[in-house]
């Protein structure tokens, strides 16, 4: 397997390091495994904590969104945070149906932005 086919840095590995014992290898990919299921465990315990205690939305948590975003579907607030120039459509979909169709314009939105 080429590392991206960056094979400079195969090389350079190769040449600074010596090769080790393959008994010691495949303990230390043994451990390296049982040590990233555990952190994995531990971020999934996390994150179901975080949902459970009701700060799945960090940012409206600690205040960071106003209610004038809070209002805003999450396509209008990236089309906000991004800049978007003119006017356009937001659609909505659910599967292949449209749902919805909002109109969206730039210089209403950083109107209310500032």
């Amino acid at each position: 397997m080429a590392l991206f086919e960056m094979k400079w840095l195969r090389r350079m590995v190769r040449r600074h390091t010596n090769p080790i014992p393959e008994h010691r290898a495949e303990m230390w990919k043994r451990r390296l495994s049982i040590g990233y299921a555990i952190l994995a465990w531990q971020a999934f315990g996390l994150v179901c904590y975080m949902v459970y205690t009701g700060r799945n939305d960090w940012a409206k948590f600690y205040g960071y969104k106003t209610e004038e975003d809070l209002a805003l579907s999450p396509a209008q607030q990236f089309a906000r945070h991004l800049n978007v120039e003119g006017t356009g459509k937001i659609i909505r979909l659910s599967g292949f149906k449209k749902v919805e169709e909002i109109p969206f314009d730039a210089k209403e939105a950083k109107r209310v932005k500032e």
